[in-house]
């Protein structure tokens, strides 16, 4: 009978392509995934991987056994979550990833309560992007991700995975302190804006894409990540930037928040492989993201007359 931990190594080296790489996600040393794969070639008389340059590749003969592991790993997993759910346990390795804004305002929380109440629990959290946290939770390498995507930009999930929404995360308009918009009431159209001095997230992200679908053409002044220090920026009055509630706390001095119409918002979901399901530490974990995020519910935002959320629905998607 061929040995799992042998069948693991196959399939992480298919993935990842290199030892190290294989020996990084199934927490082992390198020498262990050679010795594995080592064991197989002789177990089944057939060479399963080959060297390309400095990359392994599998053989035809190894994509064939890869492909049948697969499925037997999978299978193994939901024996697993089966048998967890039977025993009602909330222990053991719990990997999370998340986007950087909900690493700020959603995990700390999230992690807290889990101690709390799961001490036998051991997570782990990578901050990542969407695609990342897709392939992750595909390769068996990530339990849970937070992911997000704007109303405007719908996401496709990959099928195997299975989510549900926390809710909505509204995004403002923020000015400096100075500015003849400041001053007013209720909300700015973008069109008001569209000529402003722009501060915006780089090329290739999920923020950047969105500011430009929404204002064709634009073309920021200064790019940087993170949110926080985009505010920075307009308290210097040096642009105007559009920033997300979940991703503050509260504004620095000099910059004012305007809401925006029609409002623009992202949605918030976390996800997960969808043959983990019933395993406990799994519904665990969720539940203490809804948590936090009905605690991230409770302080208005200084100077909008608008809820902080919107909650999301009490609904499972499964694809």
């Amino acid at each position: 009978m061929l040995d799992l931990s042998r069948l693991q190594a196959l399939r992480a080296v298919q993935t990842f392509g290199t030892v190290t790489a294989a020996a990084g996600a199934l927490h082992c040393t390198p020498s262990a995934v050679s010795q594995h794969i080592a064991k197989l070639e002789r177990e089944t008389k057939t060479t399963l991987v080959e060297k390309d340059g400095r990359r392994l590749r599998l053989t035809e003969a190894g994509r064939v056994l890869a492909e049948h592991a697969g499925r037997v790993l999978a299978a193994v997993e939901e024996a697993e979550a089966a048998l967890a759910a039977h025993q009602e346990t909330v222990s053991g390795r719990l990997s999370v990833s998340s986007f950087p804004t909900a690493c700020r305002g959603l995990l700390p929380h999230a992690l807290r309560r889990l101690a709390a109440d799961h001490p036998g629990l051991e997570p782990t959290l990578l901050e990542t992007d969407r695609e990342s946290s897709f392939d992750g939770i595909l390769r068996g390498i990530i339990d849970v991700a937070l992911i997000d995507e704007w109303l405007e930009i719908p996401v496709t999930y990959p099928p195997g995975v299975a989510s549900v929404e926390l809710g909505l995360d509204v995004g403002d308009l923020m000015l400096p302190a100075a500015h003849p918009l400041a001053r007013g009431v209720g909300p700015v159209t973008l069109d008001e804006v569209r000529e402003e001095r722009w501060i915006g997230a780089t090329p290739g992200t999920v923020c950047n894409e969105w500011l430009l679908r929404m204002l064709p053409g634009l073309q920021p002044s200064i790019l940087v990540n993170e949110f926080e220090t985009q505010l920075t920026f307009v308290a210097e009055g040096l642009g105007v930037a559009f920033v997300p509630r979940l991703a503050r706390t509260a504004l620095p001095a000099g910059v004012v928040a305007r809401p925006v119409t029609p409002e623009a918002a992202r949605r918030v979901s976390v996800a997960w492989r969808a043959a983990a399901a019933v395993r406990p530490a799994i519904g665990a974990t969720v539940s203490a993201l809804q948590d936090a995020w009905r605690h991230r519910a409770s302080p208005a935002v200084p100077g909008l007359d608008l809820p902080e959320w919107v909650p999301g629905r009490d609904v499972i998607h499964v694809v």
